[in-house]
């Protein structure tokens, strides 16, 4: 019997170590802040009870897969929070089916791994969530007012509105610019990912996002028409149109493609910022008065930027800043610009510009075709704006073309010349004085130059590479 008594109170005396360590376990396990798990039935919910709640999500480089919350619950700052780093402000938009932005977890993790910063995901689903649009645009005033708070209490523990940058989707963007406004624009930085237009569109710059909300505010227009989700007039300090700001490459053209239909062009423009800091490629863009100047090859000398290069859309597009500060006439400098893209990630199409000096008057009514050796040992053809540019005795032409693989050194081209209106001469000669083609998008890289070129009609001619001279570059 004692015996029995005493393996009882080992089991017993054990067993209460195991209970001791797992609740020790429980204790110690981090709990991660998680998004808000809405559903459609909570629009639903909405509509007799408007619910609105704001969530602050924080990550920095020690905690980048689990989210922390900004501020305790007696309000001290979080210890991961660096207030001498910069902080990004990520703002989701109008949330219908209340379903969780599938492109967030992947936005937050890119930002860390491109820079050392403090990030913050502002959760509004409970006020974006609802079936009922007009609310959830009234709803973006409120939450600014939220946020404001939490911003003077960052301001007191040492941070600066300089290091805050907010990116904005759609009706976020809105938020972001409300925020702006309440601190006399002197936020560091404001991103509009594809602006909404709904209730924002021709209003004055106290009820929409506006570039004297920040010190610098870049704006992406990827539905500017066609769904008209996005707003189409320029709201930045520089404004990018990607494929003229209306339909994206890529994108369903039907509504049997399902709800990608209505939000593939609007969300074009988060998925091309994500690309320009995921990849390599530069989205360069050429600052220009129209879509339609810009087809024509108007604007490949990137205005009073080719000291430089052209602008870049994306997380780069900071490298322009202090240009587009500077005062002319009293005013800050406002650019549009325009760049074409391809139709699936990463959506990067190479930029160069094809210089020609013809010889012979004869070629006033032809065009070109040109070809290039790929890395891989074939010859891409090149898409040509303006093909059928006039060519005019001694005097220099222009041409932008892309092509969809990027050539660090070209080793030789493909040139072909048509004659377009009569007469038509085969046996003809079609002399060249220069051509050079020089990478736009890698600007540093030299360029292919070729001197004293001979054509023929429809006869193609591979050109290699001869030595540049000053007047070629």
């Amino acid at each position: 019997m004692r015996t029995y008594i005493f393996l009882c109170l080992i089991c017993w005396v054990r067993s209460g170590k195991i209970l001791i360590n797992n609740l020790s376990f429980k204790m110690n396990k981090k709990t991660c802040l998680e998004f808000s798990k809405l559903n459609i039935k909570d629009s639903f919910v909405d509509l007799f009870r408007p619910r609105l709640k704001v969530i602050l999500l924080m990550y920095s480089r020690k905690n980048i897969h689990c989210a922390e919350p900004l501020f305790d619950q007696n309000n001290t700052l979080n210890i991961n929070f660096n207030t001498q780093k910069k902080t990004a402000w990520i703002i989701h938009g109008y949330r219908p089916t209340g379903s969780t932005p599938t492109w967030l977890q992947k936005f937050q993790s890119t930002l860390l791994m491109e820079e050392d910063m403090n990030v913050i995901v502002v959760d509004w689903s409970q006020g974006a969530t609802t079936f009922i649009y007009n609310r959830a645009v009234k709803n973006t005033r409120v939450v600014a007012d939220i946020l404001s708070k939490s911003i003077i209490n960052l301001v007191s523990h040492g941070a600066s509105l300089d290091s805050f940058h907010f990116i904005g989707m759609s009706l976020g963007a809105h938020v972001s610019g409300f925020v702006g406004k309440k601190f006399g624009g002197q936020i560091g930085r404001i991103t509009g990912l594809d602006p909404a237009g709904p209730k924002f569109s021709g209003t004055p710059p106290n009820s929409r996002l506006d570039y004297t909300d920040a010190k610098f505010v870049d704006i992406i227009h990827s539905d500017a028409e066609g769904k008209s989700l996005g707003i189409q007039e320029p709201l930045g300090h520089i404004d990018f149109y990607p494929n003229g700001g209306k339909t994206q490459p890529g994108c369903p053209k039907t509504v049997f493609s399902g709800t990608e239909y209505f939000k593939c062009e609007h969300q074009r423009a988060i998925h091309l910022y994500l690309a320009a800091l995921q990849t390599n490629c530069n989205f360069i863009s050429f600052p220009c008065g129209s879509y339609k100047n810009y087809k024509k090859s108007l604007c490949v000398n990137c205005g009073t930027f080719q000291k430089t290069s052209c602008p870049m859309l994306g997380y780069k597009a900071k490298l322009w800043k202090e240009s587009l500060q500077s005062i002319i006439k009293g005013w800050p400098r406002r650019t549009i610009a325009f760049l074409d893209t391809t139709d699936k990630y990463p959506f990067c199409a190479y930029y160069f510009v094809l210089s020609i000096i013809p010889v012979d008057a004869a070629m006033n009514s032809g065009s070109i075709t040109l070809k290039m050796l790929s890395q891989h040992g074939v010859y891409e053809t090149a898409n040509i704006y303006e093909k059928n540019k006039p060519f005019a005795k001694f005097q220099e032409v222009k041409i932008l073309v892309t092509f969809l693989s990027d050539m660090a050194i070209i080793s030789s081209i493909r040139l072909t010349y048509f004659q377009n209106a009569p007469p038509y001469c085969p046996k003809c000669r079609y002399r060249i004085y220069r051509l050079t083609l020089k990478s736009l998008t890698y600007p540093e890289r030299p360029p292919f130059c070729r001197h004293n070129i001979v054509l023929r009609e429809k006869q193609e001619v591979i050109l290699p590479p001869e030595s540049c001279t000053e007047n070629d570059t």
